[in-house]
């Protein structure tokens, strides 16, 4: 039986990607027309890693930064979610090793500001880290939000030029 790959060799696990590919068939009713940006592991990692003390970014401003970055239409909102979360983990398990330059996973939100449960540490966690940093977290039923989150959105506004 194979070994299980730690995170971090998932993050470092690239495949095929990226690539962007047409958009067709069922994702186009989702999705629209154009084409969709599916980054790797690395790059969706490499836009969490610049995220600043005291500031955010969502799964939605990192799926658009991959689409620029690409001349795409869009950025996958799956593979981008799931290679934020593996991101998480290789951090997790790095810091867990002794390493202190992790990924700081805490600052990137899910849509509407909220925390993402399937973090390394749940939301405990998420929550001590961003209070840490000075944010307000809410609880909203069973969801957790940043207060204002909004006006706390990293912006990149750096353009590529040919």
């Amino acid at each position: 039986m194979a070994k299980r790959k730690t995170w971090r060799e998932k993050l470092a696990d690239d495949k095929d990607l990226p690539k962007v590919v047409k958009i067709t068939g069922k994702m186009s009713t989702r999705w629209g027309k154009g084409t969709v940006a599916i980054a790797a592991p690395r790059e969706i990692d490499a836009v969490m890693r610049k995220v600043p003390e005291g500031k955010l970014i969502t799964i939605n401003e990192i799926r658009q930064a991959v689409a620029k970055k690409h001349k795409a239409t869009i950025g996958c909102p799956i593979t981008t979610g799931i290679f934020a979360w593996i991101a998480a983990h290789a951090a997790a398990e790095a810091a867990a090793a002794g390493e202190t330059e992790i990924t700081p996973y805490w600052r990137t939100l899910k849509t509407g500001g909220e925390l993402n449960p399937k973090y390394p540490g749940g939301i405990p966690r998420v929550k001590a880290l961003l209070e840490a940093e000075g944010h307000t977290v809410i609880a909203k039923g069973k969801r957790h939000i940043v207060a204002d989150y909004e006006s706390q959105i990293v912006k990149f506004t750096k353009t590529r030029r040919s």
